[in-house]
């Protein structure tokens, strides 16, 4: 009986071993599915009937074999061909986010992204796409077709009669003949009803009506008032504004409390110095009325908005020549104009042509503009023939000459003077707050 039993069980066992043979010799791996898959969706592919390729690749890729790549591949190309019907475009966009999101992402899936983003006019989507693959392979031709696309732009609706330049994010406008503060895309934060208005410092401006001088904040609620008597002021910035008094121009913070230095002519505060003149010469104070500059100059050097200091450095007139001055000390030769410097290079004029040096007086980018405004976010606008355009830190000719005026980018906008007044345009990569 014992016997028999064991007989029995032994048969039993080597019958299990021989289901498990033919199992493991019948079973087919991942990549052998794949192949098998594949080879079914060509048939298909060959005769362009797509909708029966979709089932098979897509069970493709859901293997983890050797052929995952090219069943991927063949997936999109199946799914290009299907765009029009609802739900491919998804079902492609979601397959190259997955490719993307892999630990060692090939380059080539990054610009077949950017690619077909930039095909379908979502071009922020594009740039960031490029800013993401740069960063994760570092890949240069992903470097070559982000800054091919880098410098799209588009035009803003707002449209104002007169401007200045953007600085901490918000602008001057005005509009009717009055004067209001707007964003850097020119959408409007405090209405156009002022007859003058300051530039905006840690969330206050300060704004002139009727004679009345009084400090605002970007909702236009009164945050002070002048209580002395003055006729004008100039723009706030580092808790500073010139205001003009009876005896001369002096320095107030936003509660008004005024200082009692004089000055005859004043501008404004910028990396805590600011020009003024005494005595008729000018020169360049510090917050403590303590001379950086000693007033011993036919001018100081200044933008639209009254700065004129920036990486240790200033451009003074001495007659007919204009001068840079790093650290009190002369630096390169004379030239006949110059602006501010601003993202390391400064606009400088010579034998009519302006161009852009360094605070060594080297020159990075030659004299052959007809003008030319300080960089801003690596873009300069300049001058050729009649029109403004913008030259990147390269010195290339990044967004061509169509605008009447020109003014500088601050967070990836600028205003352009066109046809219809000042708008603004806006860099397509500053769409989404991210750029390189």
């Amino acid at each position: 009986m014992k016997r028999g039993k064991k007989l029995l069980l032994a048969l039993a066992c080597g019958a299990l071993l021989l289901v498990s043979w033919g199992v493991a010799i019948t079973a087919k791996s991942d990549s052998q599915k794949q192949a098998e898959l594949i080879q079914q969706s060509q048939a298909y592919l060959e005769d362009e009937v797509y909708i029966r390729c979709v089932p098979l690749l897509e069970e493709a890729v859901g293997y983890s074999g050797k052929h995952t790549e090219q069943a991927e591949t063949l997936l999109k190309q199946v799914y290009t061909q299907l765009f029009e019907q609802s739900g491919y475009r998804s079902k492609y966009t979601d397959l190259l986010e997955r490719q993307m999101a892999r630990k060692n992402p090939d380059p080539e899936v990054f610009r077949e992204a950017a690619e077909y983003y930039l095909s379908v006019a979502e071009e922020s989507t594009a740039l960031e796409i490029l800013r993401d693959g740069i960063a994760r392979t570092e890949s240069q031709d992903l470097v070559d077709l982000y800054e091919a696309n880098r410098y799209l732009f588009k035009l803003e609706r707002s449209t104002y009669h007169d401007v200045t330049a953007i600085v901490n994010g918000t602008i001057q406008v005005k509009l009717d003949g009055k004067w209001g503060l707007a964003d850097a895309t020119g959408s409007l934060l405090i209405p156009c009803q002022y007859d003058k208005i300051s530039t905006c410092w840690n969330g206050e401006t300060i704004v002139m009506q009727n004679g009345l001088i009084t400090a605002v904040d970007q909702n236009n609620n009164r945050l002070a008032k002048l209580h002395e008597q003055a006729s004008d002021f100039g723009n706030y910035a580092e808790d500073r504004v010139p205001l003009k008094m009876e005896d001369g121009w002096h320095r107030a913070n936003g509660e008004f409390q005024i200082g009692s230095a004089a000055f005859e002519e004043m501008g404004m505060y910028s990396n805590g110095y600011a020009p003024a003149k005494s005595e008729g010469k000018w020169g360049v104070v510090d917050t403590g009325n303590d001379w950086l500059i000693p007033p011993e100059y036919d001018q100081i050097i200044q933008d639209e908005l009254g700065r004129c200091y920036a990486q240790q450095a200033v451009f003074v007139r001495q007659g007919d020549e204009v001068l840079l001055l790093v650290d009190g000390k002369q630096v390169g030769e004379p030239y006949q104009d110059a602006r501010p410097f601003a993202d390391g290079y400064a606009a400088v004029e010579r034998d009519g042509k302006w161009g852009f040096i360094d605070t060594q007086g080297n020159v990075q980018i030659d004299f052959r503009f007809d003008d030319a405004l300080s960089f801003g976010q690596h873009l300069a606008a300049v001058k050729s023939g009649d029109l403004w355009g913008y030259v990147s830190l390269s010195g290339e000719l990044v967004i061509e000459p169509t605008f009447l005026q020109a003014k500088s980018f601050s967070q990836g906008s600028a205003p352009v003077l066109t046809a219809d007044g000042w708008q603004f345009i806006t860099l397509l990569e500053y769409e989404k707050g991210l750029s390189l």
